[in-house]
């Protein structure tokens, strides 16, 4: 079937759709890992957005639910240059676009990603549409230039689960023959440290992480106040990832304000940015945001590189953090902030993703980081 995805600046590429048939709104923003395909499109993060993959050939792997980061895709809509309907991986249970189908995901492939995605980096992240069929062009444009801007929307507070629970959930083992080892080995090193994880629109990769390293984990709502998770007693505290603007998330800001001081807190991407406001800060857009498996950060402690994961449309502004505050991590590309800590109490947090998935796994020596803050 025919589609179009148009920009509200009138850019307009014609494809062909590979999902489900109709419309997907939201803002278009590009990711350049080389595989992930499904972990991005079920990271709650991507709410609100349509996401171009960069990498030109996109689906040859397949999909399988061990690699579901939530219960269901977020992600608005897809772009690709190729999509192959041909799948071949041990783990593989269906193929993408029958996955995309089923889930109700708008998809369009056979347009000219290096060109979008050269037109975004120029023009900066916009709202868009994909639309299949035969379509009013000229409507849509004007639907596209309707459609709310990211900038002020709480979404976090639609992602969010709706009551807490537990996970116990460790991450997934591809190596069958040393599960047993692997289980007795999680089971004996576990610290009895209790960590309530605020969920924001949290991935099941950091769940998994917190549960390796040891940590009995509740997860509860993204407007539990700080006397509810003080009434659990927790060791320490977990502000997760999540989609939209910080600063319309003024019930999570407030809740952090509080808990500042009184528990060990971790925080990254957009617990990064609401801990950012929290202690006074400003945050910002950035023009096209940071999304992809390979973008590099100084770690200013050691001057070690690490190669990173990440993904967020805003930023912590860095001249207005307070003086008690102490940057960790910088961005190479464009030297916006990545990390800061507190010279004083327990927190620490960092803009980009720890747990990689997909990505490279230089940074997980913060979750130990983390457990140090609990028992120190």
């Amino acid at each position: 079937m025919e589609a179009v995805l148009i920009l509200e600046d009138g850019l307009i590429f014609k494809g062909k759709s590979f999902g489900a048939e109709g419309e997907a709104l939201g803002e278009i923003v590009f990711n350049t890992s080389l595989t992930g395909y499904q972990e991005i499109l079920t990271d709650p993060s991507y709410k609100g957005q349509i996401v171009v993959l960069t990498y030109p050939l996109i689906g040859n792997y397949g999909v399988n639910p061990n690699d579901d980061e939530s219960s269901r895709p977020f992600a608005e809509g897809l772009v690709v240059r190729e999509a192959t309907k041909i799948s071949s991986n041990w783990r593989k249970q269906t193929s993408l676009p029958k996955y995309l189908e089923k889930n109700g995901v708008v998809a369009i492939t056979e347009i000219d990603t290096r060109a979008l995605v050269r037109h975004i980096r120029e023009q900066g992240a916009m709202r868009a549409v994909i639309a299949t069929g035969c379509v009013d062009r000229d409507l849509l444009t004007e639907k596209v230039r309707q459609a709310p801007q990211m900038v002020g929307r709480d979404l976090a507070s639609e992602v969010s689960c709706q009551n807490p629970y537990q996970w116990r959930e460790p991450s997934v083992d591809l190596f069958k023959s040393v599960t047993l080892e692997k289980s007795r080995k999680r089971q004996d090193s576990r610290t009895g440290l209790k960590v309530v994880a605020i969920d924001f629109g949290i991935k099941r990769s950091i769940l998994r992480l917190l549960v390796d390293n040891g940590f009995d984990v509740t997860v509860v709502p993204a407007k539990t106040s700080a006397a509810q998770i003080l009434n659990m007693n927790p060791d320490g505290i977990f502000l997760s990832n999540g989609p939209g603007d910080p600063e319309p998330v003024t019930y999570a800001i407030r809740t952090v304000r509080e808990l500042i001081g009184r528990k060990p807190i971790l925080g990254i991407c957009l617990g990064h940015q609401i801990l950012g406001l929290a202690v006074g800060g400003k945050t910002y857009k950035l023009r096209f945001g940071h999304h992809g498996g390979n973008h590099p950060v100084k770690r200013l402690e050691t001057g070690q590189v690490e190669i990173t994961a990440q993904n967020h449309g805003f930023a912590v502004d860095i001249p207005s953090l307070p003086k008690e505050l102490e940057i960790t991590h910088i961005n190479l590309n464009d030297q916006t902030l990545e990390g800061f800590r507190h010279k004083h109490e327990k927190l620490l947090c960092v803009q980009y993703h720890p747990e990689s998935s997909p990505g490279p796994h230089d940074s997980r020596y913060l979750f130990d980081q983390f457990r140090s803050l609990m028992i120190e």
